[in-house]
């Protein structure tokens, strides 16, 4: 399919302000607003919907509100509002808080502006047929679910990491996406930066020599602990409607050990920590070595592995086998802030030779010497600095994102090329992720086999590899 035909409703528009709509706007927006400085006509704007306004949903609406071509049209979310506690996410989130910060932005250029909200998705991409994107910030479980719905019925995506839940989610959404033709990015901002096509273009230039082992690791994620499921049954605060926010997973009481801030420590919800980290931080080593289909996972897990509780710390290991010219590689992921060894020959106190930013990074490890990034695909640095101050810097090979990854997103919304986390890419980062889960909750080593979607040696790990779904949320 050509999706510069497939614009999920963005050529209809245009088309319907060619045919006499642009009258009825400029009748029911002010004329004052139609012009001035970094003015976009709707005929360029691109209609999005944003699905899940938490904590992560409410920093994704600030930044596409900065996007002068991007409009949010309508805002969902299961809960009216909530608080969650402090870190990351400051400020009340939930849709009534979301709709109030799109049309206070909005309000400043359009007077009167009035932002549609839904508790429900699927009753928002019913009623709201002018909505031609939507933003998916959702908890993990819901990924799927709300992407494919949005890409079958035409309309762009741009859903946050991980992809999805499950590797047979990953797989399906990728399939989905690329016959819809619709415009995809996954939520790993680093991606569009200038950091990650440099650690590409240096190892390819042989900065370091052959790399055949990386390790790559991340401190976050204290989301839950202990064993089992909470006993206490509280009441469902108010104006939250909880057998949404369940949605495909059967049912369970409301306790807040899940809604709205810890959902990433159960694996009903979540992914854990490396399902919520590794998609940044391994991400320069799937782009830059082009990894992809792992020949063996295996884990090693800090404590026991709980059938209901994510697992905080761990050792993932992952061998890879030649891709072309390229040798075979083997990645190790660490979690809940265990670090990689650190490497012979480097002052582990001198700060100019710390490994990434200590409790976020990578470590390409090279048979003349060593590249390491900051989290989220940051600038790279070359050690030992001798290396790095005798290292001629090749020409940029890659191309460079221009204005950043929801500027990227947009305009492949509007026909330009593609943007550079679609699912293609994301679903086979995403699925390397989340193969070290399968391992972890398996136990012992694991070799896979991509073309079967199977590991060869467990039928225990099948029932990892897929999720159930309740009456009426079956993915199709």
């Amino acid at each position: 399919m050509d999706r510069k035909r497939n614009l999920a409703g963005y050529t209809k528009r245009r088309d319907w302000l060619k045919m006499g709509g642009a009258a009825t706007l400029f009748q029911l927006v002010p004329r004052h607003v139609l012009g001035g400085p970094g003015f976009v006509p709707p005929s360029e704007q691109v209609a999005v919907a944003v699905v899940g306004a938490g904590g992560m949903g409410t920093i994704d609406t600030k930044g596409l509100l900065r996007e002068p071509d991007a409009r949010i049209v309508a805002v969902c979310d299961v809960s009216e509002v909530s608080d969650p506690p402090g870190g990351w996410y400051r400020d009340p989130s939930g849709r009534k808080p979301a709709k109030k910060l799109v049309e206070d932005s909005v309000s400043q250029k359009v007077p009167g502006f009035h932002c549609a909200e839904y508790e429900d998705f699927r009753v928002m991409l019913e009623k709201e047929k002018g909505i031609d994107a939507i933003l998916c910030a959702t908890p993990d479980h819901l990924h799927a679910t709300v992407s494919l719905a949005a890409m079958r019925a035409g309309k762009h995506v741009y859903c946050e990491k991980p992809m999805a839940h499950s590797v047979e989610e990953v797989r399906l959404m990728a399939r989905v996406a690329k016959e819809t033709g619709v415009a995809t990015q996954m939520g790993i901002q680093g991606h569009s930066e200038n950091g990650i096509r440099l650690t590409a273009e240096w190892i390819r230039a042989g900065a370091i020599g052959t790399v055949r082992e990386v390790h790559a690791w991340s401190d976050m994620g204290e989301w839950a602990f202990g064993e089992g499921r909470p006993k206490e049954t509280p009441p469902v605060p108010k104006g939250l409607n909880w057998d949404l926010w369940l949605g495909p997973r059967p049912f369970r009481p409301y306790h807040p050990a899940y809604a709205p801030y810890n959902w990433r420590g159960w694996w009903a919800f979540g992914t854990g920590s490396i399902g919520d980290m590794a998609c940044h931080n391994m991400d320069p080593a799937v782009f830059a070595l082009d990894l992809r289909d792992p020949i063996s996972v295996e884990a090693s897990p800090v404590g026991k592995v709980d059938s209901e509780v994510t697992t905080f710390g761990g050792i993932y290991y992952y061998t890879f086998g030649a891709r072309g010219e390229l040798p075979p590689v083997k990645l190790t992921w660490y979690a809940g802030g265990i670090m990689p060894p650190y490497p012979d020959g480097l002052d582990p106190n001198d700060p100019q030779q710390r490994l990434g930013e200590r409790k976020n990074g990578v470590l390409f490890v090279g048979e003349k010497g060593y590249i390491t990034c900051p989290g989220w695909s940051g600038m790279p640095r070359i050690l030992p600095l001798s290396l790095h101050r005798s290292f001629q810097k090749p020409t940029p090979t890659l191309p460079r994102v221009k204005g950043g990854h929801f500027r990227n997103w947009l305009t492949a919304c509007k026909g330009g090329e593609r943007a550079c986390a679609d699912f293609e890419y994301s679903a086979r980062l995403t699925e390397i992720v989340l193969l070290g889960n399968v391992a972890l909750r398996t136990g012992g080593k694991l070799y896979w086999d991509a073309a079967a979607m199977k590991m060869t040696n467990s039928s225990d790990a099948d029932g990892f590899l897929r999720d159930e779904y309740r009456d009426g949320w079956k993915l199709g």
